[in-house]
């Protein structure tokens, strides 16, 4: 793969969840294209700049939100101006050090480039809990913990 598309989509990436975790809505929504969706952990979608800041913004003034540990997984081309990543991500709630378990997720993002600008045309961040299946969580969560050390 090319190394500055996967440098540059990876920064993309970075700079949504250092927003995030600086409680940024502006700062958030400015990675998104015009018409970029996000969709949340508890299944909200919204769509478009002035949207994303309006569901995000209350939720950091109201909310205690915990900051992400993510770990890429894959960042893969869809042709030139195009690519998806995969990450998984972990919470660490106020006041506590560990990862949250039950809000491990699978993040994914579809970026397109404009220009020299990479969007985000898409931004899910689903649950991942793995009905049945406790290893797994103690897997993803065991993974990050290694990242959160780093």
């Amino acid at each position: 793969m090319d190394t500055s598309l996967y440098d540059e989509v990876q920064e993309v990436y970075q700079e949504l969840i250092k927003a995030w975790n600086n409680r940024d809505a502006s700062r958030m929504a400015e990675s998104f294209a015009e018409q970029g969706v996000q969709i949340g952990f508890d299944g909200s979608k919204v769509i478009g700049k002035t949207e994303i800041i309006a569901h995000v913004k209350p939720i950091f003034e109201n909310h205690p939100t915990a900051p992400f540990v993510t770990k890429i997984k894959n960042i893969r081309p869809i042709g030139n101006h195009a690519a998806i990543l995969h990450a998984i991500a972990g919470m660490i709630p106020p006041g506590e050090e560990d990862i949250e378990p039950n809000l491990n997720a699978h993040q994914t993002m579809v970026v397109s480039k404009v220009n020299s600008d990479w969007h985000i045309e898409l931004f899910q961040n689903t649950p991942a809990q793995f009905h049945g299946r406790p290893e797994l969580v103690e897997q993803m969560t065991e993974e990050l913990n290694k990242v959160k050390k780093d």
